[in-house]
C-alpha cells in the first residue's frame, strides 16, 4: 500500500464534505427570488467563485467553476494513477469549453471558459473529440465509471434522436463498445433498453416513453451518488475514492444549479426538486 494512496483517500474523503447537501439545496430552491438564493449559496463552500449579486447564468457557471477548482485540489494530493484518472473525468469540462468557443466563433454568447490547470488533456482531447469518445476513454480508463459512462452514452443517444440530430460520425465505434451495437438499430425506448448491454441498460429502466427521458437523468446522477459513496468508503485506500469524491461533488453541484433554477422561478416547486433527490 503506497503512502500516497493512503493520503490521497484520507484527503478525498475530507474534501467530499465540502458539499452541502441535499438539505441546503432543497432550502435554496425553495426561495421565492434567485438573488436570495445566491446570497445564501455565496456564503457556502461554493462561494469560492459565486457572488451575490450574479444572475441564474453567472451562478451556474460559478457552480461549475467551484466543481473544477475542488478536482484540481483533489488531484493535487492523489497518486499519479489517480491524477490520470480524474484528468480523464474532467476531460468534460473541456468538452464545454469548445462548446463555447464554437458558440464564440458562430458570434453567439458564451460562457468564459474553465481553467483546468493541471488537470487539462493533452492533444488528444482536443477540437475533434467527442462526448461519445469522451465516455468511452472514462469507461477504459477509469473502470469504476464504466457503468456511468455507458449509461451516459446511451442517454446521450436517446436524446439525439429525440432532436432528430445526427451522432458524430465516430459514435458507431464507441456505442459498440459502451452500450451493445445491437442500440444501433433499435428504433424505440423499450428495443434500445432491450438491446443495451447490461453496463448500459440500467438508465432506462422503467422508461418506455420520451416524456420520461428526464427521470432516467434523474436515475443516472442518483446512481452516482451512490457510487461514488460507496467508492469513498471502500476499506481499501485507493485512486477509487478520489473517483468517488469526484462524483459526490459533481452530484451536489448538480443539485445546487437545479435548485438555482428553482429560485429563478419563484421557488415554491421544492417537490420537483425533490424528485432529484
Amino acid at each position: 500500500m503506497a503512502a500516497a494512496d493512503v493520503a490521497g483517500t484520507i484527503r478525498a474523503r475530507t474534501l467530499a464534505r465540502r458539499r452541502i447537501g441535499t438539505p441546503a439545496c432543497r432550502r435554496l430552491a425553495g426561495h421565492t427570488e434567485l438573488h436570495s438564493a445566491v446570497a445564501e449559496l455565496a456564503a457556502t463552500p461554493y462561494g469560492r467563485h459565486v457572488r451575490p449579486e450574479q444572475d441564474l447564468a453567472e451562478a451556474e457557471h460559478a457552480v461549475s467553476r467551484t466543481l473544477l477548482w475542488h478536482l484540481r485540489v483533489l488531484a493535487g494530493w492523489q497518486s499519479r494513477a489517480a491524477t490520470d484518472q480524474l484528468r480523464v473525468l474532467a476531460a468534460g469540462f473541456e468538452l464545454a469549453n469548445l462548446d463555447e468557443s464554437n458558440a464564440r466563433a458562430a458570434g453567439w454568447s458564451a460562457d468564459p471558459a474553465f481553467d483546468l490547470g493541471a488537470l487539462a488533456g493533452t492533444a488528444s482531447a482536443g477540437p475533434s473529440l467527442s462526448r461519445y469518445a469522451w465516455l468511452h476513454r472514462v469507461a477504459m480508463r477509469v473502470p469504476a465509471a464504466t457503468a456511468w459512462a455507458a449509461g451516459a452514452a446511451l442517454l446521450l443517444l436517446v436524446r439525439d434522436r429525440m432532436l432528430g440530430r445526427p451522432a458524430p460520425e465516430d459514435a458507431v465505434v464507441h456505442l459498440r463498445a459502451l452500450t451493445g451495437a445491437d442500440c444501433l438499430a433499435a428504433a424505440s425506448l423499450p428495443a434500445l433498453r432491450s438491446a443495451a448491454t447490461a453496463q448500459a441498460r440500467w438508465v432506462l429502466a422503467g422508461i418506455d416513453h420520451e416524456d420520461d427521458v428526464w427521470r432516467a437523468e434523474i436515475a443516472w446522477w442518483r446512481r452516482v451518488d451512490r457510487d461514488g459513496v460507496a467508492l469513498l468508503h471502500k476499506p481499501r485506500f485507493g485512486g477509487d475514492a478520489a473517483v468517488g469524491c469526484s462524483a459526490v461533488l459533481a452530484v451536489d453541484a448538480w443539485r445546487v444549479r437545479g435548485a438555482l433554477e428553482s429560485a429563478a422561478r419563484g421557488g415554491g416547486r421544492t417537490e420537483v426538486f425533490d424528485a432529484t433527490t
